[in-house]
């Protein structure tokens, strides 16, 4: 018995196959293989991707997972869904997408999200979304509406991406109340959508497809979507959820006062809490997590930095001639701590919530040419995606959420011992890094979808730490001096920096 996972992001589909009984990674997939998903950017900070790209690689990621494990598909028994978190995808009545889907990383939408939460007001927008609605799925909505016009009066349902996906495979509109959440479209309150906050802006609730478990049975396969996957007709998708709660989930992080770390294209740290607080200062947000129940609420607390292997990517891929990973991450290790004074500020992918959505740019501070070379600048950039995240954190502390144990999969940077070392000393905290990722843990949620796993425990059978990595002592001065210097680079940056939003 097999599940089957996939987790959508914005630089691939990535697919994985587990064994039910001994949660086995079976086979695992990547479509493209490179990671090159293309992405739309017509004006400075949009970022568009059309669905049915998604589609395209996740059917190339299934096949391709088939194919490599051998496994039947009539012994697949569920199939989960991790998606890239707060995009907006809008379709007809015949359900076929109206526009490319506006996604995470795009920030049209900052000031629409300002103007509501100043007008609707900051009390009950925080009381009751737990955020401002700031750059989310909503004010993504909102921005179709005014506009475009044209296609908002054709919209039948606004969805995540997830939601798109799922009505891929099953032929059914839905969304869930984790999903809403992370549009700021979930009231926390009264547990049901926030039909306020698109009544304000003239918009009929009516717009939301109906809402459905995050784990259960959501549908089942069509002939269509099963031939397309290389799988068998009537196999139920039964677990959806954003990439950040579901790689918390993929982690067994679950509980309150656990915390788990991503450094894909963005750079994350995510905490569950069991009390609806919120950040008033908007650096971090909180939403729904996955196992979130009204009479056994949990909450999870996102702090995102857009630029963290994308920045990594990026520096690869105009520098190192699309070269190995493994051969920067020697030659930034051949740099000493500090990068010899070299400092990089890695905000080049959009509105940064952390610095209260204003967008400075990524850039390069202290470059001497006789001192400085290739190896310094990729330190520079690991270490400085690191500041990044540690300069989040202070809002974590401010939520009683302090790290002291924190789990990470051991893949994208965290691949990297430089940055796992640099990570774990500048938060003082244990880093654990497991050999999972997203698409196993949505494969996981499928099993607890269909009831196979009778706990969320019971689902992370075979799951244990690869690595434990530990604050370095004998890094701590030189790291704490680097920070410091480095945050005063970051306020220097946002004092002169013309490209401020008005957002609170």
């Amino acid at each position: 018995m097999y599940l089957l996972g996939f987790d959508v992001g914005s630089s691939a589909v990535k697919a994985a196959l587990i064994a039910a009984d001994s949660g086995a990674c079976i086979a695992r997939a990547t479509a493209p293989e490179d990671g090159s998903l293309p992405m739309e950017a017509d004006r400075p900070g949009w970022a568009e991707q059309h669905p049915d790209l998604w589609w395209t690689y996740l059917c190339k990621a299934s096949n391709l997972v088939m194919q490599k494990s051998g496994v039947r598909p009539e012994d697949i028994w569920g199939i989960g869904i991790a998606y890239q978190m707060h995009g907006l995808v809008v379709v007809d009545d015949a359900l076929r997408p109206l526009r490319p889907s506006i996604i995470w990383c795009d920030s049209r939408a900052v000031d629409i999200g300002a103007e509501a939460f100043r007008a609707i007001g900051p009390d009950r927008c925080l009381r009751t979304l737990l955020n401002a609605p700031g750059n989310f799925t909503a004010s993504k909505l909102r921005w179709v509406q005014r506009n475009e016009p044209d296609i908002f009066n054709r919209v039948r349902y606004a969805m995540l991406p997830g939601d798109y996906l799922a009505l891929c495979m099953t032929g059914e509109a839905r969304t869930t109340p984790s999903g809403l959440s992370e549009g700021t479209l979930w009231n926390v309150e009264t547990e049901a959508p926030a039909a306020f906050l698109l009544e304000h802006w003239g918009i009929s609730p009516g717009v939301l497809p109906p809402t459905t478990p995050t784990f259960g049975v959501q549908g089942t396969l069509t002939e269509d979507a099963a031939a397309a996957l290389g799988l068998r007709p009537d196999i139920p998708v039964a677990y959806r959820a954003g990439d950040q709660p579901n790689n918390a989930l993929s982690l067994g992080v679950t509980a309150p006062g656990q915390l788990a770390a991503t450094a894909g294209t963005s750079g994350v740290v995510y905490g569950i809490t069991d009390h609806a607080g919120y950040d008033p200062e908007m650096r971090v947000n909180t939403f729904l997590h996955v196992n979130h129940q009204p009479d056994a609420p949990r909450y999870g607390v996102l702090l995102c930095v857009n630029g963290a292997g994308i920045l990594y990517r990026w520096l690869r891929d105009a520098f190192s001639g699309r070269g190995r990973y493994e051969a920067m991450n020697s030659a930034a290790r051949l740099a000493p701590p500090g990068a010899e004074g070299l400092l990089l500020l890695p905000y080049g992918n959009g509105a940064e919530r952390t610095l209260g959505n204003q967008a400075p740019g990524a850039s390069l501070h202290n470059l001497h040419f006789n001192t400085h070379k290739r190896g310094h600048v990729l330190r520079a950039a690991q270490e400085g995606v690191a500041c990044a995240l540690v300069h989040g954190l202070q809002a974590f502390k401010a939520m009683n959420l302090e790290p002291t144990l924190i789990r990470a999969g051991n893949a994208n940077l965290f691949q990297s011992v430089l940055f796992t070392r640099t990570f774990a000393t500048l938060t003082g905290a244990t880093v654990e890094l497991m050999d999972t990722d997203g698409a196993q843990g949505a494969a996981r949620g499928a099993g607890v979808g269909i009831g196979y796993y009778g706990t969320l425990d019971d689902a992370f059978v075979g799951l244990d730490p690869v690595q434990r990595v530990e604050p370095d002592d004998a890094l701590r001065a030189p790291l704490q001096t680097l920070y410091h210097r480095w945050t005063d680079m970051l306020d220097h940056t946002l004092a002169a920096s013309p490209v401020a939003s008005s957002a609170p």
